[in-house]
């Protein structure tokens, strides 16, 4: 189950996600690094104790590109191929200024899931939606031999919660799943999210996906 569709090569650039490919709106490299995602300490969670911890490159980079290159993990994020193409991918987010962080999950010191968590505020999907100061976005990966067990929504579930106890600033955390991929949907929603609009950007069509502080007024419905 993934979070984040991924698109040809041929196209660069991508909504959230830096890296190989697009997801449509982005023309340039997504900034990365520590500075402007909060920190999220230890998890508790229904599944076990969650860590998210910012990727090592180095000791990383082989457990992810496996998960990369899993044919279901494929379809969606479009890295599969050599270590150097997840290790551009990271180096994008890595090397910047904050807007983006790739993190690895550790459910209970078990590598479980790949998250990237990014200012969404602040990336060009901010000109598909009304997008509002300090809005963070999420992408989804879970290991491969993490699936069918049911650990997604829980999971997305504490770490929404979490990002918005650290940065008070934040009133909205959002996803935009790809429209087709409909467990990561269903996922999202049993989180607590709410499909706010299915967006048309340049590479897909996106399902708007919105969880909110209990006193945020809410977003309309849109098509």
């Amino acid at each position: 189950m993934q979070g984040q569709p991924a698109h040809p090569a041929a196209r660069p650039g991508r909504t959230g996600r830096p890296g190989r490919d697009p997801v449509g709106v982005r023309r340039d490299r997504q900034p990365g690094g520590p500075g402007v995602i909060p920190e999220t300490g230890t998890i508790p969670t229904p599944a076990g104790e969650l860590v998210l911890r910012t990727v090592r490159s180095a000791a990383d980079l082989d457990l992810l590109t496996g998960w990369m290159n899993d044919p279901d993990t494929d379809r969606w994020w479009a890295l599969a191929g050599p270590p150097g193409t997840t290790a551009a991918h990271l180096a994008a987010q890595l090397d910047g200024d904050g807007r983006s962080r790739p993190v690895l999950a550790l459910l209970d010191g078990a590598p479980t899931g790949y998250f990237e968590l990014y200012r969404a505020d602040l990336d060009p999907l901010a000109a598909h939606y009304p997008a509002r100061p300090h809005d963070l976005g999420l992408h989804l990966l879970l290991a491969p031999a993490a699936r069918g067990r049911g650990l997604a929504a829980p999971l997305l579930d504490a770490i929404a919660a979490r990002l918005l106890e650290r940065e008070p600033r934040c009133t909205r955390v959002l996803a935009e799943p790809d429209v087709r991929n409909t467990p990561s949907v269903r996922a999202f929603a049993r989180a607590g999210f709410t499909r706010v609009a299915d967006l048309d950007l340049p590479d897909k069509r996106a399902a708007l996906m919105i969880r909110r502080r209990a006193d945020t007024p809410p977003l309309p419905r849109t098509t």
